[in-house]
C-alpha cells in the first residue's frame, strides 16, 4: 500500500475537498493529534466553505516530533470524526489538506523565521501542553532555537517587528486558565530580560492580539486496533501514518474584540467557533456541565455495576440522575449565559457520553475524584444553595456516592492506592492524593454518621466546613446509608 501524498490520493479516487496550494497564513506551534483534529480541521473547513485560501505551517515545539512523517505525506492526513448526534451514529472521514509542511525548529530555525516575517502570515496558533507557557530563564535570544515556546515566539515576533510587518493574532489552545494572557506575560518578561526595544514592546502589546481560547473536543488520536487500520487503508487505497480521530462534537471559544469575528474565516464557514469578550462563562459551562456531570454520576454508577460511560447512557435511572445534575447546574449559570445555550450544551453531553466509538471507563474518570468534585461540582452545589436556600438533591446524593465509593468494604491501603470491594463484585483501586486515601483508610470502621462528619468538616478537602450548611450533614448521612443498604442505583432513583 502506497504512502499517502497528493499523487497517491488522486489515484485512490478520493472525491472529498482538497486544496493543494495557497498562501501560508498560519504558523502553528504543535503538530500532534489534538491540533490536527481541532484547529487544522477548522481552517480546512474554512478553505472549503468560506474560500479562505490559506495554508498552515506546522512546527514541532520540542526536539522530537512528527516533522518527517508529516512531510513524507506532503502534510496530508486522514481525519475521522466519530460519535453520536441526536442519538444517531456519526463516522465521517475527511482528508485534511490545509497544512503545507512541518518544520523542526532545531534543524530549520531559519525557515521558521522566514514564515514569521512573511507578508502572508495572519495567525499563530499553539498547543504546547499545560507546561508549554512558562518563563524559562535559561532561554536566550541568540539560541538556535531558544528553549521555551514563549521564548521562540518572542524571537520570531521580534524578527517580524524588525522587518516592518503588521501584527498577528495569537490563538493559544493550551489547557490553562487565561492561556493568551499568560503567554503575553511571558513574552513581555523576555523582552525585559533581553533588553529589547521599548518600541517592540509597544508593538507587541498594541499591534498584536493575544487571545485566550477555550477548546472542547475529545481526541482519542490514533486508531490502535491493527485490524481496523488495515480495513480502513484497504477502503482508502493508501497507507496513512498520521490517521487521526476526534469526536464529532467540537467548539472553539476565542476571547477577543468583536472585529476579530469578522476577520476570522470561521463564522462565514458556519463553524462552531465563537469570538466573545470573556471566555470565563464558557469555561464555567464546560467544567460544570461536561466535567461536572462526569464526576457527579460515575462513582455511584460504578458501585451500581456499570463500567463504561456509554452503558450508563442506556440506563434510564443513571441517565436520569445525570440529567437531574445538569438541571441543577444550568439553573446556577443562567446569569452568565443564555439559558437556551446552556440547555443545548447540556443536551450534547448525552450524545458525547453515548459515543459508540469510545469505551470511556468509569474508573479512569474516577482518578483523583476528591479534587475533581471540589473543582467541578462543589461550586454548583454552593451556588444552588445560595440562590435557593435549599439543598440540590442530585449534588447532595453525588457527594454521598463519593463517600460510598471511597469507603466501600475497604480491603487494604496499598502503596499505589486504596483497595475497596464493589458490592457483590470485584475489588477496585482508588487513586488519589495520599492524604485523601489515608483519611478514608483510617476511618474504614467508622459509622456513617462519624465518617460523613469527618468528611464534611475536612477543610483540606473543601477549603471550608460543609457542616455549616443547614441540613446537609443529616441528608448526606441518610443518602450514604441508602446507598449502602439498597444500592447506588436505587439511591439515584430516589431523587428523580
Amino acid at each position: 500500500m502506497e504512502l499517502l501524498n497528493y499523487e497517491v490520493l488522486e489515484k485512490s479516487g478520493y472525491k472529498g475537498y482538497i486544496k493543494k496550494d495557497a498562501p501560508e497564513k498560519v504558523l502553528q506551534f504543535g503538530e500532534g493529534n489534538f491540533l490536527r483534529a481541532f484547529v487544522d480541521y477548522w481552517f480546512d473547513m474554512a478553505n472549503e466553505k468560506a474560500d479562505w485560501n490559506g495554508k498552515v505551517v506546522l512546527m514541532q515545539p520540542i526536539a522530537g516530533g512528527l516533522t518527517k512523517l508529516i512531510n513524507d505525506q506532503e502534510a496530508l492526513y486522514t481525519l475521522y470524526l466519530r460519535g453520536s448526534e441526536k442519538g444517531q451514529k456519526v463516522d465521517d472521514k475527511r482528508v485534511i489538506s490545509v497544512c503545507s509542511r512541518c518544520l523542526n525548529p532545531y534543524e530549520d530555525w531559519d525557515k521558521a523565521i522566514e514564515v514569521a516575517v512573511s507578508d502572508d502570515l495572519e495567525y499563530i496558533v499553539s498547543n504546547t501542553t499545560e507546561a508549554g507557557i512558562v518563563h524559562d530563564t535559561e532561554s536566550k535570544y541568540d539560541q538556535v532555537p531558544p528553549v521555551s515556546f514563549p521564548a521562540k515566539l518572542t524571537v520570531l515576533l521580534h524578527k517580524r517587528f524588525k522587518a516592518g510587518k503588521k501584527g498577528v493574532a495569537m490563538l493559544s489552545c493550551e489547557l490553562i486558565d487565561n492561556n493568551g494572557k499568560e503567554l503575553l506575560k511571558c513574552v513581555n518578561q523576555y523582552i525585559d530580560d533581553w533588553g529589547l526595544e521599548s518600541e517592540f514592546k509597544k508593538w507587541i502589546n498594541e499591534e498584536n492580539l493575544f487571545c485566550s481560547t477555550l477548546v472542547d473536543r475529545i481526541v482519542p488520536g490514533r486508531i490502535r486496533d491493527a485490524k481496523e487500520v488495515e480495513r480502513l487503508e484497504e477502503e482508502n487505497g493508501y497507507h496513512d501514518e498520521l490517521i487521526d480521530v476526534g469526536e464529532c462534537f467540537g467548539v472553539w471559544v476565542i476571547e477577543g474584540p468583536e472585529s476579530l469575528e469578522a476577520q476570522l474565516p470561521f463564522k462565514k464557514a458556519g463553524l462552531n467557533v465563537h469570538v466573545v469578550p470573556d471566555v470565563t462563562p464558557y469555561k464555567h459551562r464546560k467544567v460544570r456541565i461536561l466535567n461536572g456531570a462526569h464526576t457527579g454520576f460515575v462513582l455511584g454508577a460504578y458501585l451500581a455495576g456499570f463500567d463504561i460511560v456509554r452503558d450508563c447512557m442506556h440506563d434510564e435511572v443513571v441517565k436520569g440522575f445525570m440529567n437531574k445534575l445538569l438541571d441543577e447546574v444550568i439553573i446556577t449559570l443562567k446569569h452568565e449565559l443564555d439559558e437556551n445555550d446552556l440547555k443545548e450544551f447540556a443536551a450534547a453531553v448525552e450524545d458525547r457520553f453515548n459515543n459508540p466509538f469510545v469505551n470511556h471507563e468509569l474508573m479512569s474518570i474516577a482518578l483523583n475524584s476528591t479534587s475533581k468534585w471540589k473543582a467541578r461540582d462543589l461550586p454548583s452545589f454552593l451556588d444552588y444553595y445560595k440562590e435557593f436556600n435549599k439543598l440540590p438533591e442530585a449534588f447532595t446524593m453525588s457527594l454521598a456516592a463519593y463517600i460510598a465509593f471511597y469507603s466501600n468494604d475497604i480491603q487494604e491501603r496499598a502503596e499505589d492506592g486504596l483497595v475497596c470491594k464493589r458490592p457483590a463484585g470485584n475489588t477496585y483501586k482508588i487513586q488519589d492524593d495520599s492524604w485523601a486515601l489515608d483519611f478514608f483508610y483510617e476511618r474504614k470502621d467508622a459509622s456513617a454518621e462519624s465518617l460523613v462528619h469527618d468528611v464534611l468538616t475536612n477543610t483540606q478537602m473543601w477549603d471550608q466546613d460543609l457542616t455549616q450548611i443547614e441540613g446537609f450533614e443529616a441528608k448526606v448521612v441518610e443518602n450514604l446509608k441508602l446507598i449502602r443498604e439498597k444500592g447506588a442505583k436505587e439511591a439515584y432513583a430516589s431523587v428523580l
